[in-house]
């Protein structure tokens, strides 16, 4: 697994390597952020070689104001 990320100050430049992740959220959040990645991992197994990238807020639409959490494959 690698992670990446933007600052949130980005002017759209590509993402940079991350060495730690701090996810600050209720449990009910982070549940529905759970069932996305159980989502985004059975999808990976159904599409294969198809599967490329699901955004949280895409399927989720509550996190539109979050940050982008986007699930790619490795």
């Amino acid at each position: 697994m690698k992670l990446y990320g933007h600052p949130e100050t980005s002017d759209g430049d590509s993402p940079h390597r991350l060495s730690e992740v701090a996810l600050c959220a209720s449990p009910e959040a982070l549940r529905k952020i759970a069932g996305f990645l159980h989502h985004c991992a059975s999808e990976m197994e159904r599409m294969g070689a198809h599967y490329n990238h699901i955004h949280l807020s895409d399927r989720l639409p509550e996190f539109e104001d979050s940050p982008h959490l986007i699930v790619a494959r490795e």
